[in-house]
């Protein structure tokens, strides 16, 4: 979008003001009593069920994949030393689980395993203890049966998990009005069904044709006049990427992935490939009115013929990506009491971040796409697919790695990394921000983060806590369940 767009845009929003006359409309954010799952005592105890049937997207029906028939699924709710236990009933026609995306637990047994197989019409009792020092987040619950996991979270499944905490009580934050924003997207067809994604769809990453914010399109979100409004984000698309600015409002950034950031980092837009999430406070100080939440115009790349950039690779006439700005959410500014007082300042400093030591080993990993013997085309980590018989990394524990992702294909791939969040030491190679977060390693920790093409990104990370095989993958899902994906072992 270029600039006399982004002003025409930023115009129209402005241009619906009102000045609270007329009843605001309720905010769309998922409900505080009917999808809420707190913890009790230490416990956070429930049934979920994953299912197929019709649920709605606001006004229109659709039939989806589902946990506990909502979409997205109950949002929910722990602290540091609880204890989650979750009866999990699969209700679908194929087998899926659950893996608990960016929590810091085991993942091995019935905690975060993703090798666990519930097959079709069966119950399995996830059940495991958050660590006492767990930091407060967001973090989210989706499949990660491997082969289905793209089909299974493009139809519907995905939930968050809060972690509470210190970053919680805050006096800015906790003055804040919280708003969660789910984002995914859905490939419907004219009878509201699913419709399966052709071979090429797949091998791009599928993105759908409806795109909805807490299950609905365009939900509304509030605001407070001359407050804060303190928005909660999760990319839980399968392969779309989200390019998020809200006209005239800056975004301050206090939370990533991993938690609490040291200080507020100052965004004019964001940037959230699959996996990611993101908290941002929003001063409410602009002209009282509406405004809308964009999706701006984002190039993901393409694929080569034989990998790399090639002749289909990133250009000008081969793109993949939308033409136009979309708005996804429309923020309502409302008439809310601080009780005569004023809200409270944005801090200079949040919540320290330790900076991790110097790596002991370095390790360099190389994505692309290209042909498998029995496979055809697939996604690589160093010129091999998947297999769950491999171990491709093994690693001491309580070591500290330097890991040097290279993207040599013609498509950008989000690199995720399961039970230990990691640190950005460097970017190199790849021109242009577009909402991607500054590097500085001691400011903020991620468990997914996005290597462009022709980029290499240095993470560092400490294998801390917990012994076990797990895995690392792109989070363009239909690539990991097209090979990119690895296996780890940590090793006591």
């Amino acid at each position: 979008m270029n600039r006399r767009q982004f002003l025409a845009l930023s115009t129209s929003a402005t241009a619906a003001v009102f000045l609270g006359r007329c009843a605001l409309p309720k905010s769309d954010a998922i409900s505080q009593q009917q999808q809420n799952h707190p913890s009790q005592d230490g416990l956070l105890d429930l049934d979920l069920t994953a299912s197929y049937n019709k649920v709605s997207l606001g006004n229109q029906p659709a039939y989806l994949l589902n946990y506990n028939q909502q979409v997205p699924g109950p949002l929910l709710e722990a602290k540091p030393g609880d204890t989650v236990r979750i009866r999990f009933t699969n209700r679908l026609s194929e087998s899926t689980n659950l893996h608990y995306h960016g929590l810091h637990v085991s993942p091995t047994g019935n905690a975060d395993n993703i090798f666990i197989d519930v097959p079709s019409q069966e119950t399995f009792t996830y059940e495991f203890q958050i660590p006492s020092n767990h930091p407060a987040g967001l973090f989210w619950y989706h499949p990660h049966y491997h082969g289905l996991v793209a089909s299974q979270v493009a139809g519907g499944l995905a939930g968050l998990l809060v972690v509470r905490g210190e970053l919680d009580e805050l006096p800015v934050v906790k003055a804040a009005r919280e708003e969660f924003l789910v984002l995914q997207d859905f490939s419907l067809g004219n009878n509201n069904r699913l419709v399966a994604p052709n071979h090429m769809s797949q091998m791009l990453g599928r993105e759908g044709n409806v795109i909805t914010g807490n299950g609905r399109t365009n939900p509304q979100l509030m605001i407070p006049q001359g407050g804060w409004l303190r928005l909660r984000l999760l990319n839980a698309s399968p392969s779309r990427f989200y390019r998020l600015a809200l006209p005239e409002h800056p975004f301050y950034v206090i939370a990533t992935d991993g938690g609490a950031v040291t200080e507020p980092i100052e965004m004019s837009e964001l940037l959230l490939s699959p996996g990611e999430r993101i908290d941002v406070l929003i001063s409410g100080n602009r002209q009282p009115g509406e405004y809308r939440l964009l999706n701006l115009p984002y190039d993901r790349g393409t694929m080569g013929m034989m990998g790399g950039r090639g002749m289909m690779g990133r250009g000008h006439h081969q793109r993949r990506k939308q033409e136009s700005a979309q708005s996804i959410a429309t923020v309502t500014y409302s008439r809310e009491s601080y009780q005569n007082q004023s809200p409270p300042k944005l801090p200079e400093k949040l919540i320290p971040v330790e900076s991790l030591p110097e790596a002991s080993n370095v390790r360099r990993f190389t994505l692309n796409h290209g042909m498998e013997p029995g496979m055809g085309m697939a996604f690589l980590i160093n010129g091999r697919a998947f297999s769950g018989s491999r171990i491709d990394t093994q690693v001491a524990l309580n070591s500290v790695e330097d890991w040097e992702i290279r993207n040599i294909g013609g498509m950008d791939h989000p690199f995720h990394l399961h039970t230990n969040p990691f640190q950005i030491i460097s970017r190199r190679g790849a021109s242009g921000d577009l909402g991607i977060l500054p590097v500085q390693s001691d400011r903020y920790w991620k468990d997914v983060v996005l290597v462009r093409s022709g980029e290499t990104v240095r993470i560092r990370t400490r294998f801390q806590d917990f012994a076990g095989k797990t895995v690392y993958h792109c989070h363009i899902l239909d690539h990991e369940d097209l090979g990119m994906m690895g296996t780890i072992r940590m090793q006591a």
